[in-house]
């Protein structure tokens, strides 16, 4: 148990690289807020490359957010972060045993988690928009393989991968598959939440922290009446989750109102700065 403790216990102030337009990214702060676990935060804007620097990329070579640091120990799947910070909670809390996330809230986290958000997100964004960010994106890859040659096989497959994800938006299929997987994601959640207040029973849970940027990313791209006001049992949990102090902290500080605006405009900005300016 001794040997368990010296992992899971902070080496030092726990470091959390992440950002708050990214879902995942949300997740993991919801969770950290929601357990009360004090961590350092660095922004990590994918929209303007900063995940593609090398000091990010040699820590986590896909170069996506989040990524949590315990001391040496590092971690880069949702899921996995969110139930290490459960742990944690536990184990600060002087628990003499592990009691975390049960098998129904992280089969719930698993079934939410298989929705990807990324060609949803992306077929709503004005093309000149998304095609202009990806120039960019295509740019810095190619600037950041020169600058780290040591690097240039996990930066070559990043820029496949931006080719790849313009192709793929293209087809139609694609696009259909994520809205349905979707839909029925919500029409699930919508079944589940006749039964129960929260998703996965009386109490808010782990399996909670994970919809909660879904729905939050459906209201930013303004998609709240198509697929959360239908729903009245989505639309009444919707309100009730908004409330959390959690939620406020880490997204209804950046989407309400007009910082909502400043958030978006000040990343859209410094990508044509830079792309005026070729400063990749």
């Amino acid at each position: 148990m001794a040997h368990y403790l010296q992992k899971i216990l902070p080496e030092k102030k726990m470091q959390l690289y992440h950002h708050p337009l990214d879902l995942d990214s949300q997740r993991v702060r919801i969770s950290l807020e929601e357990e009360g676990v004090d961590y350092t935060s660095h922004h990590v804007n994918p929209i303007t490359g900063k995940n593609l620097d090398s000091s990010f990329f040699k820590m986590n070579r896909r170069g996506r957010v989040p990524v949590f640091q315990n001391g040496s120990h590092i971690i880069y799947n949702t899921i996995d972060i969110i139930q290490y910070i459960e742990r944690i909670a536990v184990v600060s809390s002087g628990a003499e045993s592990i009691s975390t996330s049960n098998r129904e809230v992280i089969e719930w986290m698993q079934r939410i988690q298989d929705w990807d958000p990324k060609f949803f997100t992306l077929a709503h964004i004005p093309e000149k928009y998304r095609v202009y960010v990806s120039k960019f994106i295509r740019q810095v890859v190619i600037a950041r393989m020169s600058e780290s040659p040591e690097l240039a096989g996990d930066y070559h497959r990043k820029l496949r991968e931006a080719y790849e994800t313009e192709e793929k938006l293209k087809e139609a299929d694609v696009l259909r598959r994520g809205k349905e997987h979707l839909v029925r994601l919500l029409d699930e959640v919508e079944r589940q939440l006749c039964e129960t207040p929260f998703l996965a029973g009386q109490d808010f849970t782990m399996a909670d922290v994970m919809l909660i940027p879904v729905l939050a990313r459906l209201k930013l791209l303004d998609l709240e009446n198509e697929y959360i006001t239908g729903r009245p049992n989505i639309a009444e949990y919707w309100l009730l989750v908004k409330q959390r102090p959690s939620y406020k902290r880490v997204i209804g500080k950046y989407f309400n109102g007009w910082r909502k605006h400043k958030t978006l405009l000040k990343t859209w900005f410094l990508v044509r700065i830079r792309s005026l300016l070729k400063r990749y």
